[in-house]
């Protein structure tokens, strides 16, 4: 059984996926991104570009989301020059590793598709039929291709539905199996600055993971994820000045309050932006905070309208602190897990939060001991495949 788990094609698991939202590479500013990104409702974008070989058609060259964004906009003098950072080609957003994203072809096995992953791919992308599908136009010859993006979730759902193939080892705990590595280098102390961030949470996205934020002594406090920055109603430059200017657990605060930030919050951004000389990036951010104040205080308005007017398995752990939420508060709070959770346990979890990722910290007093990754995972299935192909 488990040769055939890996002989399948990677089409078996395209199946009902719906075709990836794109982004054209030579048409797209970062301004363009940030409202495409805000108009789809997605984490991320596919980002086209021109096929060398064949011009008239378009190949997935990468993928972005807000948090690129962000980390661009406090990059490189950019917080000085918002608006002009906002209209430079899309590409200056795009990772230098080709190879976070890999076109395939749908007949690849599993465990071809699955090698990649293992490799460094965040995505896969193939090719899918068009039925019922929305579809990507390339080129002026009217030829239309469409495609799918397949994810580490996806593997790792596709193996859970043949668990029984890696008894005994999907019983062990996630400690036996070796799976919990150190999250020394995605963690940040709640009074860091923000803009100590940055590199974390560059970290964070090349590993499909988040920020911890701790405390002095190492207890989690909760995370900066760029799934939550995709999420948050507010700008990108917003969040941006927040950077810039809040403590690392402040800013996960603001972040946490979505369109609502607490106003001392707004005020510490506005005097710390002051401060610093941001003028430019002030007036922005008050635009964008009177344009969301003005859309959500209108009856028939939505957050996303505000956004678009911007630019053209058992018991949960217990928690450290619980927090009072606001209206307009996220109420999640970090996905975690204990060393002594069975392999088993941890994927179902994450795969029911919808996370790619679980903090594990001790039972007693909540100290972040490391983090486990759907990559780690992965990797213990294909060492368990390895005698049998």
């Amino acid at each position: 059984m488990a040769v055939s788990l890996v002989s399948n094609e990677v089409s078996d698991l395209c199946i009902g996926k719906p075709a990836l939202k794109s982004l054209p590479l030579s048409a797209a500013v970062v301004g363009d991104a940030l409202f495409a990104l805000r108009r789809s409702g997605e984490p991320h974008l596919a980002v086209l570009s021109a096929d060398r070989d064949a011009p008239d058609k378009k190949a997935v060259t990468g993928k972005l989301c807000v948090a690129d964004v962000i980390c661009y906009l406090c990059s490189d003098g950019n917080l000085e020059s918002p608006t002009v950072a906002l209209e430079r080609p899309v590409s200056v957003l795009l990772s230098k590793d080709s190879g976070l994203v890999r076109q395939v072809e749908p007949q690849f096995s599993v465990l071809e598709a699955l090698d990649l992953i293992l490799d460094g791919a965040q995505n896969l992308v193939v090719p899918i039929g068009s039925v019922g599908r929305k579809k990507l136009h390339h080129g002026g010859g009217g030829a239309t291709v469409e495609h799918c993006w397949l994810t580490h979730e996806d593997f790792v759902r596709y193996f859970l539905n043949s668990i029984a193939v890696f008894s005994p080892v999907a019983t062990l705990s996630i400690d036996a199996v070796g799976l919990v590595r150190s999250a020394a280098a995605l963690t940040v102390r709640h009074d860091e600055p923000g803009l100590a961030l940055l590199p974390v949470l560059r970290r964070a996205l090349s590993e499909q993971a988040a920020v911890a934020v701790v405390t002095d002594d190492g207890r989690l406090l909760g995370e900066i994820s760029p799934l939550a920055l995709s999420a948050c109603d507010l700008m990108a430059a917003t969040l941006a000045a927040g950077v810039a200017t809040l403590t690392a657990g402040d800013l996960m605060a603001f972040v946490d309050h979505y369109g609502s930030p607490p106003e001392s919050l707004v005020r510490a951004i506005r005097a710390g932006l002051k401060e610093k000389g941001l003028q430019e990036m002030l007036e922005l951010m008050e635009d964008v905070l009177s344009s969301f104040s003005h859309s959500s205080s209108s009856p028939s308005a939505s957050s996303s309208s505000s956004s678009d007017e911007e630019w053209s398995g058992g018991r949960r752990p217990r928690r450290l602190r619980s927090r009072s939420f606001s209206m307009g508060r996220r109420s999640e709070e970090p996905e975690v897990c204990h060393p002594g959770n069975s392999l088993v346990a941890a994927i179902v979890q994450a795969l029911a939060r919808r996370v790619s990722y679980l903090w594990v910290v001790d039972e007693v007093d909540y100290s972040l001991i490391g983090i486990v990754t759907f990559a780690d995972m992965l990797r213990v299935f294909r060492e368990q495949l390895q005698p049998s192909v």
